[in-house]
């Protein structure tokens, strides 16, 4: 027997969440916000939220990297209703795209109309320090693979969406009038879990990257074609293989994100003043 579809399996999700959260407050959030590695206490500064463990949504796979949280978190930021996600799952976990962008999908189905997705990357462009915030102009989707493949469901968008502007002019404006020292740049997302070769840090830098991770991109893809506006939101946790002096860890990676905590905190409730302002 098969199993059910993929819009029946964000379906059943949404089902869950309108029963668990109430329409009254989903019809409310203005905003989807997806924390990337280290950065998940964030979730922590929401005001009155209601906070539901991945693992009972049904149908959400669960991450269990270092650094991501596994909560849905309800509640507000700056007085603009949010939905958080603490965490994702990634597809060197062994995840099939599909369900790396099911808790986005879903809401995304729910209602949710901005989507701010956060990461944390490693630095190419020779303008990148670690501790940078870079906003998402663009990205390359080098991972070889896209949430679109495979049978086409119209409630996902269109069999053969434009993704001229993946991110949306008006959210990256919001962004860069919110926080001071910005640095904007394109993407790159390849599949990992191991990082890239100084040689690979190379080539990305001639196609045009300025950064580089392992998530995103397919979260991006997936919004886009849904009509929602998205932005993404780069920590920069360390410079890529070959621009850093010494080997790179995912302990430093985390640690980046701890320490920029603060920083992440101020920006996105001034981003959320904005939004709704």
């Amino acid at each position: 027997m098969s199993g059910p579809t993929e819009a029946e399996s964000v379906e059943r999700a949404a089902t869950f969440l309108r029963q668990r959260l109430g329409a009254t407050r989903l019809a409310a959030v203005r905003l989807g916000l997806v924390l990337g590695s280290g950065l998940a206490d964030f979730g922590k500064q929401m005001a009155d939220a209601v906070v539901v463990p991945f693992a009972e949504i049904p149908g959400w796979p669960v991450p269990h990297v270092q650094g991501h949280g596994a909560t849905l978190a309800c509640g507000t930021v700056a007085q603009t209703p949010v939905m958080c996600l603490t965490g994702r799952v990634h597809l060197y976990e062994g995840w099939r795209p599909a369900d790396v962008v099911r808790a986005v999908r879903t809401l995304r189905h729910l209602g949710v109309p901005n989507f701010l997705l956060t990461n944390a990357a490693g630095g190419i462009a020779d303008d990148l320090s670690a501790g940078d915030l870079m906003v998402i102009t663009d990205h390359l989707n080098l991972t070889g693979c896209s949430p679109l493949v495979g049978p086409h469901h119209a409630a996902f968008g269109p069999r053969f969406p434009d993704q001229s502007s993946v991110y949306s002019a008006r959210l990256r404006a919001l962004l860069q009038q919110a926080g001071a020292r910005l640095r904007t740049g394109v993407y790159a997302g390849l599949l990992g879990p191991s990082y890239e070769t100084p040689a690979e840090v190379r080539m990305l830098k001639t196609l045009g990257a300025d950064a580089v991770g392992m998530s995103t991109v397919h979260e991006a893809i997936a919004l886009n074609a849904m009509g929602a506006q998205v932005a993404g939101l780069s920590l920069i946790s360390n410079l890529a293989a070959g621009i850093s002096a010494r080997p790179l860890s995912h302990d430093e990676v985390v640690a980046a994100g701890a320490s920029a905590g603060a920083a992440l905190t101020r920006l996105v409730a001034e981003f959320c003043r904005r939004l709704t302002g």
